[in-house]
């Protein structure tokens, strides 16, 4: 690396900005009008071709709360055909987002598909999203829930901490099991209290676990945003947590297969009927810059939506469950091993 302009002619001159590796997004619900959850190829494709658009180049594709025979079924169609997917942003796997949560913080999941993280259901999951199936979201103090956290990281999958009422000893309990992994940050678990630090004060002591975060004043207001990098340096990873509203015009859409309504204005954010909110319409590019705006430096923004680094908690045997460095070669090549795989 050198300075002063290079030895040949430029392919391309940026008079100003700043260029970034391209980001990482893992959590998008859908996209373009698309609930990434109804694993249609066209859509996904539609999808996987645009997001670029917006500065990613890999993500998540997650689906929330359903029955687990969906869930297992929407896994197996998505695995049929990811490897098809035309060029675009790459597909790292899939995050189920539930359904082993706690009903007191299903926020905009259907409490009835809400259902005990038994064996066999995880088993379920896992055997239908073989290949494909990256991170789960649950909530650990449910029944079965930290018996679920070790079969889960036992099976290389990354398991995340989210739509939970859990205390901080719970949450330390399961990143004993083998989380690595916090669900939106400050959004659907118990909050920080200076007695009673929950889920939220865990995340941010516990050197084990990283943190997604909403980087939007819809679910996290400026002042969260900077306590939680400060709190957590190296372990934010910002997510957007997008919806199919995102990148349309105000209307009705779905989550899950249920509806939610983007409405005009400066509040664009899709709520459920009651007014719950329901994801979001943010961009990656504008989640590093609203990071920025709250007083995050950009170097640490980037980082959090570029070099997020995930381990799984599977026992340590011969082999880890890793996020490579996303900035590098082998995270955007199409050759590489899958993102949140075993090495």
């Amino acid at each position: 690396m050198g300075q002063g302009p290079p030895p040949d002619v430029p392919g391309l001159v940026l008079a100003d900005g700043v260029l970034v590796p391209g980001l990482i997004d893992l959590q998008v619900n859908g996209r373009y009008g698309e609930d990434l959850a109804g694993v249609d190829p066209a859509g996904w494709a539609r999808v996987v071709r645009r997001l670029p658009e917006t500065g990613t180049t890999a993500f998540l594709p997650t689906f929330i709360t359903a029955p687990v025979g969906e869930l297992a079924g929407a896994l197996r169609s998505a695995a049929g055909f990811v490897p098809d997917l035309p060029g675009g942003a790459r597909v790292l796997g899939v995050h189920l987002e539930g359904p082993f949560l706690a009903a007191a913080r299903a926020g905009a999941h259907r409490r009835d598909w809400i259902v005990p993280a038994t064996v066999d259901a995880v088993a379920d999951l896992l055997a239908a999203g073989a290949g494909v199936l990256r991170v789960v979201t649950l909530a650990p103090e449910v029944a079965g829930g930290l018996a679920a956290v070790a079969q889960l990281a036992a099976a290389g999958v990354v398991v995340s901490v989210g739509h939970s009422d859990a205390t901080a000893r719970q949450v330390r309990a399961a990143a004993d099991a083998g989380a690595r992994m916090v669900t939106h940050l400050f959004n659907a678990q118990r909050p920080l209290h200076h007695r009673g630090p929950g889920g939220v004060g865990q995340a941010l002591t516990d050197p084990r676990l990283t943190s997604g975060l909403i980087a939007d004043p819809s679910h996290v207001g400026a002042a969260a945003c900077t306590i939680a990098f400060a709190a957590a340096p190296g372990r934010i990873c910002l997510v957007t947590d997008a919806v199919a509203a995102a990148g349309m015009p105000p209307g009705q859409f779905l989550l899950g297969g249920e509806p939610v309504v983007a409405g005009p204005g400066d509040d664009a954010t899709p709520r459920r009927a009651d007014g719950t909110l329901a994801g979001s319409v943010l961009r990656m590019d504008r989640a590093v810059a609203n990071a920025v705006a709250a007083g995050v430096g950009l170097a640490e923004a980037v980082t959090a939506a570029t070099r997020g680094r995930v381990r799984s908690g599977r026992p340590p045997r011969d082999t880890t469950a890793a996020m490579p460095d996303p900035g590098s070669a082998a995270a955007h090549s199409a050759a590489a091993a899958p993102v949140l795989a075993p090495e």
